[in-house]
């Protein structure tokens, strides 16, 4: 998976199963100009200085969805992500943008590191991780983050960085890109549309 993926369906039963996920391939940058019809986010509407109070909040939701999910390590149908699993890559996107947001204000216009998500879900072993874990290590990479996107100047939110596919960002655009990531992977699991706004009003 290259971006946040689809539809999923609700959780009405859990279905058990540790068949691969169905791969999504699409380019997701479009969510940067449109509103998004499925999680209801119009993230190139989202002021880049309220992404971090937002994806805090997100990050809040995740946690409470990885302690409280009655079904947190079932898949809803084959080869989709189980809760967990989302969690888990929620928790990795917090980390690997963190990173990006680094080299764009550390280097001129830098190329990220190819990430192959549904790869590192299988690698990383996420159907088999610890709810609990997975919940205290998002936090603290939420926590990381929003730290560093606090601390941001005017100015470095025109930094430019680009994507191994040579999709193009600014700094602003990139922290966009990355809400809708993490929003959307909310209503894939909970069919909460734009949830971490919700949360604030």
């Amino acid at each position: 998976m290259t971006e946040p993926g689809p539809g999923r369906p609700r959780y009405p039963e859990a279905v058990a199963d540790v068949d691969p996920v169905i791969p999504d391939e699409k380019d997701w940058t479009w969510t940067l100009t449109r509103r998004c019809e499925e999680c209801g986010l119009a993230a190139g509407a989202v002021d880049p200085a309220s992404v971090a109070e937002r994806a805090y909040v997100a990050a809040e939701e995740w946690v409470q969805i990885l302690q409280s999910h009655p079904a947190v390590e079932a898949r809803p149908e084959p080869g989709v992500w189980s809760p967990l699993e989302y969690g888990g890559h929620v928790r990795d996107v917090y980390r690997v943008f963190d990173v990006r947001l680094a080299q764009m204000l550390a280097e001129d216009g830098p190329r990220f590191a190819n990430w192959d998500q549904d790869a590192t879900a299988v690698l990383e072993r996420y159907a088999e991780a610890d709810a609990e874990v997975v919940a205290g290590e998002l936090e603290e990479a939420a926590q990381t983050f929003v730290e560093h996107v606090r601390a941001l100047r005017p100015a470095q939110l025109e930094r430019t960085g680009s994507r191994s596919d040579g999709a193009e960002f600014t700094v602003a655009t990139l922290l966009q890109y990355f809400l809708h990531d993490v929003v959307h992977h909310l209503w894939d699991v909970t069919g909460q549309q734009d949830g971490a706004a919700s949360l604030l009003e």
